[in-house]
Formats: C-alpha cells, structure tokens, sequence
C-alpha cells in the first residue's frame, strides 16, 4: 500500500479550502441542488444526495440550508439553476486534470478556465483524453487511533469494500460508488466513527514530479480551487515528499 505521500496528494490543501467557511457551504448547496434535481429529493432512493447531505452535516451546516438546498433543486423552491460540467486538461509535467464545475453560465466558466489554465502553463484537453486516467470510487478515511486496522479490513471487506490502506495517520477504505453507504452503515453498526466519505476519482497511475514541476502544478491547483464555480479538481500528480512537508 502507499502511505502518507498519496493520502497528502489526493487530500492537498484540503485544510486549507475547507477553512473558507463561506465558500464550502456553497459548494456543499450546489452539490445538493444538482443531486436533487438529477435523482429526485429522497436521500434513501438517491445516493448522490444522500453523500452531498452527510457531507454537508460533516461541515455543520444547518438543516433549513440542507432541505432549502433540495428543494431548489427539485423545483419545490426558486433559485440559481446550475448544470454540472467536467473540463479535461494538461498540467505542466503532463499531468493530467479532471475539473468539475457547477455554473450557472457555461460560456463564461468555460472561458476563465480556460484562462487560468493558460497563464499556468497548461492547457484544456479533448474530451475523453484525461477522463480515461481517472476511477470513481467511494473512499472513507478513518483516524488510525480510532480503530484496529485488522478489524476495520475485516468489517469493510465483509460489507463489500474493495481495498484497505492504512498509515500512520489514517485507514483508507475504498469502494465501488453503489458500496459507499452499505460500508457506510456497516461501520455505523459498528460504532466505527470515520471522518469523510465521499465519491470521488482516483487516478489509475500517477505522475512523478520533481520539485520545481511540482510547485507549478500546485499554483495551479491552487488556483483553480479558488473559482467560485470549481467543485473538484481531480489530478494524478505525484508530488516530492519533501514539497508535501512544506504544504503541510
């Protein structure tokens, strides 16, 4: 298994983007808007929903924000009707980057992406020239001290986990998307408390950087994290332990 080096790579700046309150509670509403309007406004029929909700919770927000958040999105309510795009492109070092954006205004997201990405030193891509490089996976991470390792692997491979890693700092369960809440709830069960679970992509290889590489794709993320209308960033760069310490 691989350790602190592809947990701080995939979780990079997570702190960081998390600690701007306002803009977090956004991106959970959006989420929960786009899940409702696609699935329907039932958490137990809508998977997506049910994830955007507890994920929303994780963050404390309040429940009339939450079912206002639905209700917009099923039509119950009026608001801001925003559509989900994805956007492919390249990064310095041929790193590979999957965007997902909420907008709504597609032609103008389109093009401040694009912008950003060309003062950065990358380039948007083809559709489905990036999208190849990336898995969707269901992934759980539990603080490490909170739970036996062996216990975990033998309560989530049982509920239908595909993968168990595990570091010092965390245990990472992975699942395919439809196995996210019944591991979910067998660690409920199991009074097994966990700090995140989410669908997310996970690239199928990554990227070896060296430092000088690695800081420039790092601006970038950094600053394509920053638009109001990105959700996710989703890169197989492989980032030196040695600039992960400075993040950190």
């Amino acid at each position: 298994m691989s350790g602190h080096s592809k947990w701080a790579t995939i979780k990079r700046k997570k702190a960081a983007v998390d600690a701007k309150r306002g803009k977090i509670f956004t991106r959970l509403i959006r989420e929960i808007m786009i899940a409702a309007r696609e699935g329907g406004g039932d958490p137990e029929a809508n998977s997506r929903l049910r994830t955007a909700i507890n994920n929303a919770k994780s963050e404390n927000m309040p429940m009339d924000n939450i079912e206002r958040a639905i209700k917009r999105g099923t039509g119950e309510l009026e608001g801001v009707n925003y559509e989900e795009s994805w956007y492919e492109a390249y990064a310095p070092g041929g790193v590979g980057l999957y965007i997902q954006v909420l907008t709504d205004n597609k032609n103008r997201t389109v093009a401040e992406i694009r912008h950003l990405l060309t003062r950065n030193n990358a380039s948007m891509a083809e559709a489905g020239a990036v999208a190849w490089m990336f898995e969707q996976k269901g992934v759980i991470t539990i603080d490490a001290s909170t739970v036996d390792e062996d216990q975990l692997m033998e309560i989530a491979l049982e509920a239908g986990a595909d993968d168990l890693e595990s570091d010092e700092n965390v245990h990472i369960v992975k699942t395919a998307p439809a196995d996210l809440h019944p591991v979910q709830a067998a660690l409920e069960e199991h009074n097994v408390a966990y700090l995140s679970a989410e669908i997310t992509y996970l690239p199928k290889n990554e990227i070896e950087l060296d430092a000088e590489t690695g800081q420039k794709v790092m601006k970038l993320l950094d600053v394509l994290e920053d638009h109001d209308d990105v959700q996710n960033v989703y890169h197989n760069a492989d980032f030196p332990e040695a600039l992960l310490a400075e993040e950190g």
